[in-house]
């Protein structure tokens, strides 16, 4: 639950940024960097952390404050969450993104 006067910006596509004002209110207050945080790695997180290093923030992915769950591969192999989840953090590392822990976060 948002704190009283807090801005919530509801989602309808994988992307915080399709069909939302996010990077507007962004670039209205200034802000180039961020911290992303959430479900799924391979869906939404990594939707819109694409999308923010493709529109040029500064973009921080929090790796243990992410998940997802196991899937089947287009070949049928059984995957689990830790495989998906780290090819999903391979696949946005130093291209669209920089991936950190909660304690490199905090620390710097």
């Amino acid at each position: 639950m948002p704190n009283a006067g807090e801005p919530v910006i509801r989602k309808t596509t994988n992307s915080a940024f399709i069909g939302t004002d996010l990077h507007e209110r962004l670039t209205e207050c200034g802000y180039r960097s961020l911290v992303i945080v959430g479900v799924a790695t391979n869906n939404s997180v990594e939707a819109t952390v694409r999308m923010a290093g493709n529109l040029g923030y500064d973009t921080f992915l929090v790796s243990d404050a992410t998940f997802t769950w196991g899937r089947i591969d287009w070949n049928g192999a059984v995957r689990t969450a830790d495989d998906v989840h780290a090819m999903s953090l391979a696949n946005m590392d130093g291209e669209y993104c920089t991936v950190v822990t909660t304690a490199e976060m905090l620390s710097a």
